[in-house]
């Protein structure tokens, strides 16, 4: 079931590029379990990194873009984003360079047990930061939905004060319920 997953970590954990799952797996961990049709991971690295990012993934088994490609969105301050493609399934992962102002998010990553493997996950408050930049950058209801959701099912365990100042920081609106339940 988590093999589609798997062919996309494997290859970043071989070559040490550190991650964290966001978007709709993240969301279906978090929240509410819904089909998604890509994989969303968050990458730190650098230009100096894009040779090491791209032989992580053999070019017999994934499309990764030209190397040139891979330097002009490691450069992007905002919105970068690489797609890798399993050539098999056709499956896909959209792979995230991590912005500056956004280190500190990583820090706040955890791991969590999938099939009896470690498997790097963006807090929560991080995967609900990321669904309001994707709807704000693209709309979708469902992104929105998923932000709902974990918000009704987290509860306290979230860190509504951090969640809030990266929010209003980034002018992203949060939904009203969550506002209300600080």
């Amino acid at each position: 079931m988590w093999d589609w997953l798997f062919q996309f970590i494997d290859p970043l954990e071989r070559r040490a590029i550190p991650y964290a799952l966001v978007g709709s797996v993240a969301s279906s961990i978090y929240g509410e379990p819904r089909a998604t049709n890509d994989l969303d991971v968050v990458i730190q690295i650098g230009a100096n990194d894009a040779r090491r990012l791209i032989a992580a993934f053999s070019p017999d088994r994934f499309y990764v873009p030209p190397e040139e490609v891979v330097l002009a969105e490691i450069a992007r301050a905002h919105g970068a984003h690489l797609n890798v493609i399993a050539l098999d399934s056709m499956t896909k992962a959209d792979l995230y360079p991590l912005p500056v102002e956004q280190q500190d998010w990583f820090l706040r990553r955890r791991a969590l047990a999938v099939n009896e493997r470690q498997v790097w996950l963006a807090a929560p408050e991080v995967v609900i930061l990321h669904k309001l930049l994707f709807h704000r950058e693209g709309g979708g209801e469902k992104h929105l939905r998923d932000v709902r959701v974990m918000m009704a099912t987290l509860g306290s365990e979230l860190d509504r004060p951090w969640l809030q100042a990266e929010a209003a920081r980034l002018g992203l609106a949060l939904p009203p319920e969550a506002t209300a339940a600080s």
